[in-house]
């Protein structure tokens, strides 16, 4: 009760105090360590005390601000989301998709995951399980900017779609479908996970490339579209 941290330290979910200085800091420590201790031990060990032990805070400064590991989950996933990614653009859809399978695999396989250990909290905790869900939603929602570029860009053809003057093309607004952009990224990175997470097989370094070239192929032969909405 008397450590000053504590005093300014909102609950999970409020609104931060003050953007910076030592509630910051100790955020930063406790979401550190949060990430050590769940490559290291996984969901099933990690506990408030061994996090607070090894951010250097004392318990009741976890236990004031993240209630419990529940929490503590939830807000190292919303830190993962505060980051400033970006997703990769290098000129053509099958590029920007292999350069993303590629930093997927790249962080599923190193050692200690901190990506799969937190996959695996999910599944024990429902906080964590909603958090995530959210966090998936925003990235592949970041990613969808790889779709649009392919289409601006001619690489995938879209049925109904307006010429550069704005006029419909010969088969009108009838026959109009748009590319659906997450069953896309889904598809293209779906692969990597299958492999390493589920199978937990060798890393392959051709399946990024590979599984962004099908996916592509799929979406160019029309596999992802779906009726145009109508004002679209």
């Amino acid at each position: 009760m008397t450590d000053s941290t504590d005093s300014t330290e909102p609950a999970v979910g409020a609104p931060e105090r003050r953007p910076g200085g030592r509630t910051a800091r100790v955020r930063a420590q406790v979401l550190d360590a949060v990430r050590a201790e769940l490559a290291e031990v996984g969901h099933e060990g990690l506990t408030v005390e061994g996090v607070a032990a090894r951010a250097g805070v004392h318990r009741t400064t976890v236990y004031r601000r993240w209630r419990d590991v529940g929490g503590l989950l939830v807000d190292v996933i919303a830190a993962a989301g505060e980051m400033d990614w970006q997703p990769p653009d290098t000129g053509s859809l099958r590029g920007d998709l292999t350069a993303l399978n590629r930093e997927i695999q790249e962080s599923l396989v190193v050692r200690p995951s901190f990506a799969v250990a937190l996959m695996a909290a999910s599944f024990h905790s429902e906080q964590a399980a909603r958090a995530q869900t959210r966090l998936w939603a925003d990235r592949y929602a970041q990613c969808e900017i790889l779709v649009e570029r392919a289409v601006a860009r001619g690489e995938l053809p879209v049925r109904g779609a307006r010429d550069a003057r704005g006029a419909r093309d010969a088969r009108g607004a009838r026959g109009a479908t748009e590319l659906d952009a997450r069953s896309l990224l889904i598809a293209a990175t779906a692969p990597v996970y299958h492999q390493v997470v589920l199978l937990r097989a060798d890393p392959d370094p051709r399946l990024p490339e590979r599984a962004a070239a099908a996916a592509v192929l799929a979406a160019a032969a029309g596999a992802f579209s779906v009726p145009r909405t109508e004002g679209a």
